[in-house]
């Protein structure tokens, strides 16, 4: 994974230039037992050197410097030295990522078995201070990545079963397996409820980019219920106001990343995360993000399994694919992605009817303003199609209206029934034999706004004469 520096002061008010100006006494670590005193040599023929010393004592016997830095950090809890030491040791992959490879090689100076990286690494997140937090992460991640025994790990296939194992003591491999089994529910935790205001979704979202390589990673975060967590951080990119750039290219390359794997698709969908890479495109922010953006919605719409083409022709790509085909890349790829979606639109649209997308769309759970509720014409064209399989669709909309929780799907879901009770010749009584009155005079006394007008329209449109519904036409938004 890209193991980048950053820039500024770090989260919690540190700057990692600051911590690693200071000095620690590291004879007093040796004289009480907590090193040895080869340890001791390396640390201190390592510490305060310029980058160029540093690289050439790595190049002599990088793996023996590595294990005498992780094995203060598994020795000790003092905050200011295992900061310390996380800081040197990021910097030490930041200068050269290679380097993290170290962390798997095992050095002759060292006779005893060396720190394993994962339980010490894994030990630190759960600290107070972000700092140590966010450069524990940043170095697991990348720890994780470069291991050598990843064609081993039940990761390796979405096709293995992911159990927990159950003797981490048995094989690197399956200390590695655990400690991915631990780092996921560490990074899903931050997304929920984040440690760090304003660094902690960043910095999980960008190791999940890397931990999400992995085919089996995929489907252990799908089982955590993440998918749903990265529709907030890409929903950003739409709204047209100032957005962290970079963190929504760490979200669109997850979903990219998740959208090969058959389950979860239909998960990407449902969150609307389909709608939103189109709205991300529309934005029009640098290259990369429009191309991972691209990727993601070709990778979706190639899926046998679920059909978002409903979907992203009613956040208007067809229309968004021609725009961005005249324009002008420097990234090929994003030309013949766009020249793809295309055509694979073009043969979508002409076996979509406009039914299939409401129906589509009321299957979903989830209802947006549109024209396939608001114009009269649809619904003079397609009432009857809700009579279908018993008025299956009809039936799912009242259940919607029932246990949804999303203040526009109930909103639009009541101005949608009162349309099948205004243009159905025997709309008024279907509803009501379907407990459709009761259930929207439910949704008059509904805290929001939008929500309580369309119930009342849609109520109305039960209770009055034919002649008198012409008078309430057209949804009401608050």
């Amino acid at each position: 994974m890209a193991f980048s520096s950053m820039s500024g002061r770090e989260a919690d008010g540190l700057d990692a230039s600051d911590i690693l100006q200071q000095d620690i006494p590291w004879a007093a670590y040796m004289t009480a037992k907590l090193i040895s005193d080869k340890d001791l040599q390396l640390i201190t023929r390592y510490d305060k050197q310029t980058p160029d010393v540093r690289a050439h004592l790595l190049e002599e016997d990088g793996p023996a410097y590595v294990e005498a830095f992780m094995t203060v950090l598994r020795n000790t809890t003092k905050e200011q030295v295992v900061q310390y030491v996380l800081a040197t040791l990021d910097e030490m992959v930041i200068a050269s990522p290679a380097s993290v490879a170290l962390f798997h090689t095992q050095s002759d100076v060292h006779l005893s078995r060396p720190p394993e990286p994962y339980g010490v690494l894994m030990r630190h997140l759960s600290r107070a201070d972000w700092f140590t937090q966010e450069k524990a992460c940043r170095l697991l991640s990348a720890v994780l990545g470069a291991r050598p025994d990843k064609a081993a790990s039940i990761f390796a296939s979405e096709h293995n079963p992911l159990t927990p194992p159950s003797q981490p003591e048995i094989g690197a491999g399956v200390v590695a397996d655990q400690a991915i089994f631990n780092f996921m529910d560490w990074l899903t935790s931050q997304l929920r409820r984040p440690t760090n205001s304003s660094r902690s979704v960043a910095v999980a979202t960008t190791a999940l980019a890397g931990l999400l390589r992995e085919r089996g990673a995929r489907k252990l975060f799908h089982k955590s219920g993440g998918v749903p967590l990265l529709a907030p951080l890409l929903r950003a990119g739409t709204t047209g106001q100032r957005v962290n750039v970079q963190l929504l290219y760490e979200a669109c390359l997850c979903v990219w990343l998740l959208s090969y794997m058959r389950e979860t698709v239909k998960a990407i969908k449902d969150c609307g995360i389909a709608r939103y890479l189109v709205g991300i495109v529309r934005a029009n922010f640098k290259e990369k993000v429009t191309r991972v953006a691209l990727n993601g919605i070709k990778n979706l719409l190639s899926s046998e399994e679920v059909d978002v083409t409903p979907d992203v022709v009613d956040a208007g790509l067809p229309k968004l694919v021609t725009i961005r085909l005249v324009q002008n890349w420097e990234d090929k790829d994003i030309v013949e992605t766009l020249e793809w979606l295309e055509e694979k639109l073009r043969s979508g649209i002409a076996v979509i009817s406009t039914f299939d997308k409401y129906k589509s769309e009321i299957l979903s759970g989830r209802l947006e303003w549109g024209p396939i509720h608001t114009e009269e014409a649809f619904w003079r064209q397609n009432v009857h199609h809700l009579e279908e399989k018993e008025f299956h669709i009809l039936r799912v909309l009242l259940r919607l209206l029932e246990v949804s929780r999303e203040v526009k799907t109930l909103a639009v879901g009541c101005h949608d029934l009162g349309q099948f009770v205004s243009h159905h010749p025997h709309g008024r009584g279907i509803v009501i034999d379907l407990r459709g009155k009761e259930i929207v005079m439910g949704l008059m006394r509904h805290s929001d706004p939008e929500v309580q007008k369309n119930a009342l329209l849609c109520v109305q449109k039960i209770m009055l004469s034919k002649d008198k519904l012409d008078f309430l036409s057209g949804p009401v938004r608050a």
